[in-house]
């Protein structure tokens, strides 16, 4: 983990970019330099995901994301039956370097967070698409999906980022 964060950060600062396509598991589709992006998921520009199952949406944010933010130490989570709203702050994550929002991709009712990460809050850097989800809604507006990117889409929109 560290070696990876080395790495990244390294190229980061030499702005080196990496468009290889990586198949590392049927679930992964695609590996921008070390960030994992899934298949079967919609990214905001705000680097949060959204993995709609049935009547609920769960969100976490990014492997880009967590990589950027470098080691998670404290997470800020909304309460249970609060509402979100797309583009609207719902929490706060704390690493060593900085403390960031994560803005909510979609608008809803919160039905469940992730209080797992009160006391593990590096479950973001080490599994930001399983045990680091953080809260889970029932979408008000399931247009809202609609609008965010696809893998490919938010992988290419990752890439231009690093560029700017």
């Amino acid at each position: 983990m560290a070696l990876r964060m080395w790495a990244s950060s390294t190229a980061n600062a030499l702005k080196l970019s990496c468009a290889a396509k990586a198949h590392l598991s049927s679930a992964f589709s695609l590996s921008r330099c070390f960030s994992t992006v899934l298949d079967g998921l919609k990214y905001a520009p705000t680097h949060e995901w959204v993995k709609h199952e049935g009547p609920v949406a769960i969100i976490g944010i990014t492997d880009h994301a967590q990589d950027h933010l470098g080691e998670v130490v404290f997470v800020e989570l909304p309460e249970s039956g609060s509402t979100v709203s797309k583009g609207g702050s719902f929490g706060a994550v704390e690493s060593v370097k900085a403390t960031s929002d994560v803005n909510s991709p979609i608008s809803g009712e919160v039905v469940e967070v992730n209080t797992k990460l009160t006391e593990t809050p590096g479950l973001i850097n080490t599994s930001p698409y399983d045990d680091g989800w953080m809260i889970k809604v029932k979408p008000s507006s399931p247009s809202d999906l609609e609008s965010l990117m696809g893998p490919k889409e938010y992988t290419k929109f990752c890439e231009e980022e690093e560029v700017h």
